[in-house]
């Protein structure tokens, strides 16, 4: 298993338990106030970090600096995408609305940083 692969797959594995605890803790308590953080915790963190793994493990890219930024900005983006999300969207702290804006703004543009740079590995990838 190389680095990426794992790295990629133990983020998975922490998004899948978080996603699955507040999907039943939305259905115990009735309540749907966290079915978007909720969804994006499932997407982006659990199945797209979780892709990004197989595509790792399957195709043996070689670690190379656009692979560790990929890898890093998948893995900062999803947990301040949804993060932020949480924060700007629920309040639970009553933090200003500035400050929860960045992050979730923050978090969705690092993200969007690492489906780019996944098109680019993509493009480039030769079989060895």
């Amino acid at each position: 298993m190389n680095r990426h692969n794992q790295l990629l797959l133990r983020f998975a594995g922490v998004f899948g338990v978080i996603g699955a605890v507040l999907g039943a803790h939305m259905a115990g308590a009735g309540s749907y106030a966290f079915r978007a953080v909720h969804a994006h915790i499932l997407v982006v963190g659990w199945l797209s970090l979780f892709a990004w793994a197989v595509f790792y493990k399957v195709f043996q890219t070689s670690q190379t600096i656009l692979t560790k930024i990929h890898v890093w900005s998948a893995i900062i983006g999803s947990v301040g995408l949804t993060v932020g999300m949480w924060l700007y969207m629920v309040k639970p702290f009553n933090l200003p609305e500035g400050l929860t804006l960045v992050i979730y703004i923050g978090g969705g543009v690092a993200l969007l940083v690492s489906f780019v740079c996944f098109f680019f590995i993509t493009m480039f990838y030769k079989e060895k």
